[in-house]
């Protein structure tokens, strides 16, 4: 298995305990946690059964029955209600006499219908019998994220506080990814995996599709837009997968989608026209877990409220060129390789991938132990001075502040005047509202270093695509 070594490892400790374990893996579609349950446990189960997408209860019963059956409860009835279900299951876990009894239920959203009693019945198994022994390990997955949050982790009522381990599974890092393309024997570069990043994130579903002796542009291609596109229709099935009722969250983030640094739940109401309310505060929370989006505050500025931004690679990428490819190209993207639009769209999915990977740039930094803040920073323009935008602070308790700059090219990045300006502007910018204490260090991150002509004497640190690719824990 590449990576995932924190998640087993809980989920290995969990399988040790000496008391029973309720377990809840969640985490967006395609990301891998059926496979990581598997894998961690060799499909060595007591129970194992997975829910059936868009299907009645009948149907639900009807396939859990068959899984009793294949865990060895050969004599079991037809099913009439799921509380008899897990009665049955019940039977199946007192035959085994020795030994931990793992129990995993996949895509469990999908087995809750209206007026079925799942819920209800899952807390009657868990509470009265399964929590009172000391050798029921319980594993459930969902994509459903806010069935999954609303329905177990977040419950108020039987299941209140009764799921003693949660592993919010999130995509593969840049150097996870490299090593799955080194699985599948892509044979590519690091800026290859660099470019492929930036549209597929770190979600190893998609990255499966990938076809050796075929160039970015190609997979590109055969992936998005070709005439039977291996993942034509993912953006819907995505959201529908993840919420019950899609539409509200697809509102949102096709409104962040717009707006590159985020936007205030104020100007998301007027974008969206939904109310700024509770309901509005689940839907942020619910696709925050999801990893889709992020929520950050602007230090030292009059608002204090939150900024959410729509980080999620594959639905940035959709509403950049999928919804737009309006001429249906079936090669789109390799007639778009030297173009204006892939070039700016480029520059501003490395800003991003660099945000998701700030863990690194602080390894490289070697500042890993000192403890800082990360976020986004903007001032706004006024009569008396010009506005500013830095994508990327390390405010360090060390007293420093690395103002990072990202830059995506395909050779040694020239600074030029230019450049040079927009960041002594930018440190101007910073120093009338950070402490005269502080001390503010340019730092440039970019694919292949920098060329060291007069304005690169200016510049206090570098970060390169290499050190992205670096494995870092514990920063």
């Amino acid at each position: 298995m590449i990576g995932r070594e924190h998640e087993r490892a809980i989920l290995e400790q969990a399988a040790r305990s000496d008391q029973s374990e309720f377990v809840a893996v969640y985490g967006r579609r395609r990301v891998g946690k059926t496979y990581l349950v598997r894998e961690t446990f060799n499909s060595h189960f007591t129970f194992q059964h997975s829910g059936v997408a868009n299907s009645n209860t009948r149907i639900q019963l009807d396939r859990f029955r068959r899984s009793l059956i294949e865990s060895g409860h050969v004599k079991c009835p037809l099913l009439r209600n799921w509380f008899q279900a897990f009665d049955e299951l019940k039977t199946v876990v007192e035959s085994v006499h020795s030994g931990r009894k793992v129990l995993f239920i996949d895509e469990m959203p999908w087995m809750d219908k209206p007026n079925a009693n799942f819920v209800p019945a899952l807390e009657n198994f868990w509470n009265a019998w399964a929590s009172a022994r000391k050798d029921i390990l319980l594993i459930i997955c969902g994509s459903a994220t806010s069935w999954m949050l609303k329905k177990v982790i977040r419950a108020r009522g039987g299941l209140h506080n009764r799921v003693t381990v949660r592993i919010n599974l999130m995509p593969f890092t840049l150097a996870e990814c490299e090593k799955m393309a080194m699985s599948l024997g892509l044979a590519i570069s690091r800026y290859h995996v660099l470019q492929y990043y930036m549209a597929l994130g770190g979600v190893p579903f998609y990255w499966n599709f990938l076809q050796r002796g075929l160039s970015v542009a190609q997979n590109m291609d055969a992936l998005f837009f070709a005439e039977d596109a291996r993942l034509e229709g993912e953006f819907h099935e995505l959201y529908s997968s993840l919420f019950s009722k899609e539409a509200p969250y697809i509102q949102i983030v096709t409104a962040l989608g717009r707006k590159k640094m985020g936007m205030s739940r104020e100007e998301m109401a007027q974008a969206t026209q939904m109310a700024n309310s509770g309901t509005m505060t689940a839907y942020l929370d619910e696709l925050e877990q999801c990893g889709l989006i992020r929520k950050y505050r602007i230090p030292r500025r009059k608002s204090r409220e939150s900024i959410y931004q729509l980080i999620d690679n594959y639905t940035l990428f959709y509403f950049k060129f999928i919804r737009e490819n309006v001429e249906q190209d079936p090669h789109f993207w390799t007639s778009s390789v030297d173009s204006r639009r892939l070039t700016s769209w480029q520059g501003l999915a490395f800003e991003l991938l660099c945000l998701q990977h700030v863990s690194c740039i602080k390894h490289a930094l070697q500042i890993g132990g000192v403890h800082s803040s990360v976020y986004t920073w903007q001032k706004t323009a006024s009569e008396d001075s010009a506005g500013a935008q830095i994508d990327l602070l390390i405010d360090r308790d060390d007293g420093i502040i690395n103002l990072c700059e990202m830059k995506f090219a395909a050779e040694p990045y020239l600074l030029t005047a230019n450049d040079d300006r927009a960041m002594q502007s930018k440190r101007s910018a910073l120093a009338e509202v950070f402490p005269r204490r502080k001390a503010l260090h340019v730092t440039y991150v970019t694919t292949f270093g920098l060329v060291h002509n007069s304005y690169w004497n200016n510049v206090q640190s570098e970060v390169t695509l290499d050190d992205l690719f670096q494995e870092v824990t514990g920063v």
